[in-house]
């Protein structure tokens, strides 16, 4: 396991729970809340794009430091804190056992460890950080250095699920895991149609789609029949929302109830967007969100999405 005395603060997700979220302590509900949803800070793409070499670059990741370092700043100084912070995946562009890997996980971990201690921080796998067909020496290494690849917690009477959506891409090299994880899954959704959550909320790195359901299939989505039995096993469950990145732009959908949301990026920006992170606000009936640029986020753009009466689930091809 790996040691440092700040080390607790990332290694939260333990036994597929975490710690301090609890059913036991947080399956009521205490009235509204919201968190913050970032994604895709990774360490050392803004320099690799750049360059064009997206393989072998990323020799350089200062800006990202510097941006994630403006979003733990602009967290730190909201009066009201956000009930978590969430990354959904990507932290870091080098490949496991790549030249840079360690190193950017390093300087990511020196950044994040700065954040308030009352907002805790929630890990989502993404690709650069187990690999694009991982095994279970890159999970594990995952796992020693941020918790959990896969796991369930309670807020506020909401249930949300943390999903490894590697597993969906390509499991080839670990099977068993696979395996594993598709049975807790199948559990936690046989759990929640039970169970009597507000809300049931899902983080995964790989969005389900882009824009539209049936969508053809590409590098930033889940392959299309793979996609539909999850989004219908996912409804039949209660789930709300899934909250992604992977795709370094805003953008979304829905699926009949169900809102689909990829967010941009903390770091590089593959379209128009700003560097940024989505506030979410959770009421007792409705679900509504807003990405917010880093230069943006404070106490008046936070109080906008907490203030909105009520959320306009409205189909749009893109969530802004």
């Amino acid at each position: 396991m790996a040691a440092g005395r700040e080390m607790p603060i990332f290694l939260k997700a333990q036994r597929r729970g975490y710690e301090g979220f609890s059913e036991e302590t947080e399956s009521n509900w205490n009235g509204p809340f919201y968190f913050i949803q970032g994604a895709d800070p990774q360490l050392g793409l803004m320099k690799a794009w750049r360059s064009g070499d997206c393989d072998s670059g990323g020799d350089e990741w200062q800006e990202e430091v510097q941006l994630t370092g403006q979003t733990v700043q602009a967290i730190n100084n909201l009066t009201v804190k956000p009930r978590f912070f969430v990354l959904c995946g990507d932290l870091v562009h080098g490949m496991p056992g790549t030249l840079w890997h360690e190193e950017q996980k390093r300087d990511l971990k020196e950044v994040l460890k700065c954040t308030d201690a009352e907002v805790p921080l929630v890990f989502v796998s993404g690709n650069h950080d187990i690999g694009n067909t991982p095994t279970a020496d890159t999970i594990l290494q995952y796992c020693e250095s941020w918790g959990d690849d896969y796991f369930s917690f309670w807020v506020g009477g909401v249930l949300f699920l943390v999903l490894n959506s590697q597993f969906f891409h390509d499991a080839s090299s670990c099977p068993e895991l696979k395996q594993a994880h598709d049975q807790w899954l199948n559990a936690q959704l046989a759990a929640a149609e039970c169970k009597k959550s507000k809300h049931v909320i899902v983080f995964q790195h790989i969005p389900l789609f882009l824009q539209d359901p049936d969508e053809e299939n590409g590098y930033f989505n889940l392959e299309k029949s793979l996609r539909r039995d999850l989004l219908q096993r996912f409804q039949k469950a209660g789930v709300n929302a899934v909250f992604s990145g992977h795709y370094h732009q805003n953008a979304g959908g829905r699926f009949n109830d169900l809102d689909m949301v990829v967010t941009s990026a903390i770091g590089c920006q593959l379209g128009q967007d700003k560097h940024g992170v989505r506030v979410v606000a959770v009421t007792e009936e409705h679900i509504h969100h807003k990405y917010i640029s880093l230069d943006e986020l404070n106490d008046v753009t936070v109080d906008e999405v907490l203030s909105f009466p009520t959320e306009v689930n409205a189909p749009k091809p893109h969530l802004q």
